[in-house]
């Protein structure tokens, strides 16, 4: 491997583009790079024909156009049309010239587009003209496209689809599909009652759903209640998304609560989410307004919008003689992914028509590259080679965060504490985000002595300070990483550490814990585990006495889990119609035909029957938070 390249702390730029449109590639293009960016220049040369074509008259066929424009040219330049009327009358030329076959590509770009433009006319015309298409892209082109009855017609399909399969449920995109069709047309009833199938037929909701949340709760007025479950979400172990940020900066800035967006941009911070166009708008006004405290604050956040002053952004038709002429305002277009795969092997003739190409580093655009490459070698070759560029780039939180997790996803261990001991030399602090996510990905990875020595440096390399609550989340990532790897008792020797200093874990690491010894057959950890959320003061909800009801049947200790069925029972709380059946079945095998009886007349008597299934999931979502969730969502558009 490489030496370790140069880190610097300083925070990230918000631009990514080129120089220029047109790139050096000296000459023909021989390697895949060269491949690339002789694209891009078709690309955006085709971007501009779209933007200064009139769409009421045919659309030249591209395969006349200079630079050549091919398939792959052609689907990017259809999704990024400058209007669904350019799109339209690309395709149509698409489909006239005989040396273009049309693709599924260029069919799914064009449908998007009209999707997103609200085109449903056009887009049941493009369907019916061009054969069927998966149910899933149907459902979210119709969702996007707010053609209601179509939406329904396919989420039904899908739904009958799945219980066909012997599926419980369809997949929960589906329903984030249908909640968000229902919350874009002010149907807040129906997109309530979406989100209570969700958790009642335990399809785990996921980021998206809960963006669909907020966008409803923010678009309806209820900001407070929007930002309660944003701020709940990492407790949930529910990745708070860009879109989130966006959503909630914008609102929050039209409401004049700049407290409460500088406190938004220093959880973005945390999460390590790059700040996106309705955040960096939001910096803006309140720039304009004054609303900072302190020099280091406005040099913060006027780093965060200003945009790099290497690029040019101004794309010149190619086809005109005066400069001085017409032109369009056009970002460069570049594909990090087809290049990264480019450089995969890192093979010399690529890495010298990459430095031939002179692209302009930035840190947005170094993060991509790095997320394109398939190896962990590769891209820290990358990572290594980048910081060595005539121009000077120097990593910083964001393009060092993104390489330590691609490290640690593959168990590099060592890469990861050696960059981080760099990290920590140069006084750069990661995002809270960064380092969790690495303790989980050296826990897939079957890491976990690297794991714990992550763990241990958190204070040391973490950006701002460690709270309990933060320490809560650190502890339950590095207990699941250590039962990952089968090593329950340093998961219970970290247990009684983290809850002796005052850091005590949450319900749904216990269930997790829970889980992992009834799955090894440990009755006596178990039972230690359990007594110690009671001693921290957790109420066994649902999902964990269920999880328990379980461990024991899988232990052979069916008496033990009529116990936990009774108590439940006594709590008002009650076990879904799968769990019962087990232990039924149970019973019956173990010849104690009374008690599965029991069992049997004690469900019947359960108000409005079991639950078809439990909402929640040992070490990340519990069912308090899904219900907590549901509660106030539903009363906040029902009365």
């Amino acid at each position: 491997m490489p030496a370790l390249p140069r880190v610097q702390c300083r925070h990230s730029k918000t631009s990514l583009a080129l120089r220029s449109v047109f790139f050096s590639t000296g000459g023909a293009a021989t390697t895949r790079v060269s491949l690339c960016l002789r694209r891009a220049r078709a690309i955006d040369a085709l971007r501009l024909r779209l933007r200064l074509h009139d769409p009421s008259i045919p659309f030249p066929p591209p395969s006349s156009f200079s630079p050549p424009v091919d398939s792959i040219a052609a689907v990017h330049a259809l999704r990024s049309a400058p209007s669904p009327a350019a799109a339209l009358s690309l395709f149509r030329a698409l489909q006239a010239d005989p040396s273009f076959s049309a693709t599924h590509h260029a069919f799914h770009a064009l449908a998007k587009t009209l999707s997103l433009s609200r085109r449903a006319d056009d887009l049941r015309s493009l369907l019916s003209a061009n054969g069927s298409a998966a149910p899933m892209d149907l459902l979210r082109w119709y969702a996007a496209a707010g053609d209601l009855p179509a939406a329904l017609q396919t989420w039904e399909g899908i739904r009958a689809a799945a219980t066909d399969a012997r599926r419980r449920h369809p997949c929960t995109e589906s329903y984030n599909l249908v909640m968000s069709l229902y919350a874009a047309a002010g149907m807040d009833a129906e997109a309530v009652d979406v989100f209570r199938k969700m958790v009642e037929e335990g399809a785990n909701p996921n980021s998206r759903t809960f963006t669909v949340v907020i966008e409803h709760l923010v678009g309806a007025g209820k900001l407070e209640s929007a930002l309660q479950v944003f701020d709940r979400l990492p407790y949930m172990r529910i990745r708070r998304t860009s879109k989130q940020y966006n959503v909630l900066a914008e609102a929050l800035t039209s409401a004049g609560a700049f407290d409460g967006l500088r406190r938004l941009l220093a959880e973005l911070q945390d999460d390590g989410v790059w700040p996106g166009r309705a955040v960096r708008s939001a910096v803006s006004r309140m720039l304009a307004a004054g609303s900072y405290a302190g020099l280091a604050e406005e040099e913060l956040f006027r780093e965060m919008v200003s945009s790099d002053e290497r690029i040019g952004y101004v794309v010149i038709d190619p086809n005109s003689d005066d400069e001085e002429g017409d032109h369009v305002r056009l970002k460069p277009w570049l594909d990090p992914n087809a290049l990264a795969g480019a450089l995969e092997g890192w093979d010399a003739q690529e890495v010298a028509a990459m430095e031939e190409a002179n692209l302009v580093w930035t840190s947005r655009l170094v993060c991509k590259f790095l997320r394109g490459f398939k190896k962990p070698e590769s891209a820290w070759r990358f990572f290594c080679w980048v910081s060595h560029r005539p121009r000077g780039f120097v990593h910083d939180r964001q393009t060092t965060s993104r390489m330590i997790a691609i490290l640690a996803r593959d168990g590099h261990g060592e890469l990861v504490e050696r960059l981080l001991s760099k990290v920590k030399s140069d006084g750069l602090r990661l995002p809270f985000g960064t380092l969790r996510l690495v303790i989980d990905f050296l826990g897939v990875a079957k890491r976990a002595d690297a794991a714990v020595r992550v763990f241990r440096e958190a204070d040391a390399v973490v950006s701002g300070d460690l709270s309990n609550e933060r320490r809560r989340l650190l502890c339950s990532s590095l207990l699941r990483t250590l039962v990952k790897c089968r090593r329950g008792d340093d998961a219970m020797e970290l247990l009684e550490e983290t809850t002796q200093s005052g850091v005590l874990p949450d319900g749904q690491t216990f269930a997790g814990l829970v889980q992992f010894f009834a799955g090894e057959g440990d009755l006596r950890k178990l039972q230690a585990v359990a007594a110690m959320a009671r001693q921290c003061g957790h109420r066994r909800d649902a999902f964990l006495c269920q999880t328990m009801i379980r461990a024991h049947i899988k232990a052979q200790r069916a008496a033990l889990a009529l116990r936990v069925f009774n108590d439940m029972l006594n709590s008002n709380l009650a076990p879904d119609g799968a769990t019962k059946t087990l232990l039924v079945k149970t019973l019956w095998k173990e010849g104690k035909l009374r008690e599965a009886a029991y069992v049997e007349q004690r469900s019947e008597e359960v108000n409005g029957g079991l639950p078809l299934s439990l909402p929640g999931h040992a070490w990340t979502v519990s069912s308090a938070d899904l219900l907590w969730v549901y509660d106030l969502y539903r009363q906040s558009f029902l009365p």
